[in-house]
């Protein structure tokens, strides 16, 4: 106890600096996903089925082109229905990237162990000045 109370300085700055060094890991997992370069490449080369797991409304502002619509409070039950082949590559999009880590989690329950997230969503897929069509 002594020694606690002689070092808590030292103490101090040990904890600070890990929480540094683990914060950038942590923040990491938050955003993690594919990134929009990427999902083409899926797209184009390996036949990736792309989900918009949004709501109706935010999918018909706007969503990557030839993506399928199910909410995510749907997902569970209609992702089977609408994509048979659990082999495929599957690609979660959401507005921000959030929703489509839950998403995957969903569809690797169900399966699908080649699904992913775009991280940072949409906006991600926009700021790549990649094409985002509007029902």
């Amino acid at each position: 106890m002594k020694f606690i109370l002689d070092n808590w300085m030292l103490i101090a700055i040990a904890l600070a600096s890990g929480t540094m060094l683990l914060l950038p890991v942590i923040q990491g997992a938050a955003t993690a996903g594919l990134d929009a370069n990427g999902a083409v490449l899926l797209i184009n080369r390996e036949k990736a089925v792309v989900i918009d797991i949004c709501e109706p409304s935010e999918f018909a502002a706007g969503h990557v082109g030839g993506a399928k619509n199910i909410p995510l409070g749907e997902l569970e039950a209609k992702l089977t229905g609408v994509v048979k082949n659990k082999t495929a590559p599957l690609i979660l999009v959401c507005q921000s990237g959030m929703r489509s880590g839950r998403a995957v989690a969903i569809a690797k329950k169900l399966g699908y162990d080649q699904a992913q997230s775009l991280g940072g969503g949409l906006a991600a897929w926009k700021s790549a000045n990649l094409p985002v069509e509007k029902a």
